[in-house]
């Protein structure tokens, strides 16, 4: 029983019809889940992926009315996504500064090109280069060249003061790997854990920042990070969880795919959830994302639900 690499990260945008713009329309993500936060109705939770929504290749947003997150450490701090080459990379570079994105310099960076920059409300994202390993599934109806499109999420980077307790959960109670550390653009130590098959999209990475304030979540940060297990072991994750008295939410079920969540000892939000039934559950794999989509205990509920959400083809804000 073991991770099999990341499934998902959930963020929150304050501004849903800017972010889908951006990421579909500036990154050529699509958008393969149009739904709402299964706890709080009133907000979108919108998934953006590869072109047959692959787990591991999502993104997601919770559109909450908040002000700026306020940086710092427990928290997550940046997602990487990956793409084949260096010289998309140089594409990439191009194609954000003249979309008016502000990037870094293309650097090498735990021993691959790495490209920064951030989104409208702060989003802390990067584009690595993956060398092309494994499957792509590109989207056809992508702005962005198939040859050049994101192909999956790549490294996370969390921020701890202590690294130890943090450790001992990685690597005893979900088994990650701890493969190699390197010193990041500010000086901070960061130490790589690896899951499953590993390489850059089966990659957490843990930056230890002791100098840094608590972080407090709110628009253009990051809420938590999932990692996929298999379906047939999503039960016994649950009981590894109770028998170590790690405190849980306990089995949910998302209806695309079951969850479990938990958070580490600085208080970073994680979930563990399975790769199935997945989004074409109850939409064509042709026509994810194109309408409002409920799981089955929300669908009486429709009517209130829908006049309490914006377009998200409506004016920039």
């Amino acid at each position: 029983m073991s991770l099999k690499g990341i499934h998902h990260l959930t963020a929150v945008t304050a501004r849903a019809a800017d972010n889908h713009r951006f990421y579909t329309g500036t990154l050529g993500l699509r958008l393969v889940k149009k739904t709402v936060n299964q706890d709080d109705v009133s907000a979108y939770h919108l998934f953006y992926a590869d072109g047959i929504a692959s787990p591991g290749s999502d993104i997601t947003f919770f559109d909450w009315p908040v002000g700026r997150e306020t940086r710092g450490t427990h928290a997550i701090t940046r997602t990487g996504f990956r793409v084949r080459s260096a010289d998309d990379l140089e594409w990439w570079a191009r194609h954000l500064r003249d979309a008016q994105v502000t990037t870094g310099d293309i650097v090498i960076r735990d021993q691959r090109a790495t490209l920064e920059f951030e989104d409208f409300e702060g989003q802390r994202l990067s584009l690595v280069d993956d060398g092309g390993q494994g499957a792509s599934h590109p989207w056809s109806q992508s702005p962005i060249a198939a040859e050049r499109q994101i192909r999956g999420l790549g490294p996370i980077t969390i921020s701890v003061p202590d690294l130890a307790p943090t450790d001992a959960v990685l690597r005893t109670l979900m088994g990650m790997r701890r493969v190699r550390d390197y010193q990041s653009a500010t000086g901070s130590t960061v130490h790589v854990y690896e899951m499953g098959d590993g390489g850059a999209g089966a990659e957490l990475q843990v930056a230890v920042e002791p100098h840094l304030p608590m972080a407090r979540q709110g628009a253009g940060g990051v809420h938590h990070v999932a990692f996929s297990v298999a379906d047939a072991d999503y039960h016994d994750w649950a009981e590894r969880l109770a028998q170590l008295r790690v405190p849980n939410s306990g089995p949910v079920d998302r209806f695309w795919f079951k969850s479990l969540y938990f958070r580490e000892p600085n208080g970073i939000l994680f979930e563990l959830a399975t790769e199935g039934p997945g989004f074409a559950t109850d939409e064509p794999m042709d026509r994810l994302g194109e309408t409002l989509s409920l799981p089955p205990f929300l669908e009486h509920r429709r009517v209130e639900i829908e006049a309490g959400l914006k377009p998200l083809n409506s004016a920039p804000a």
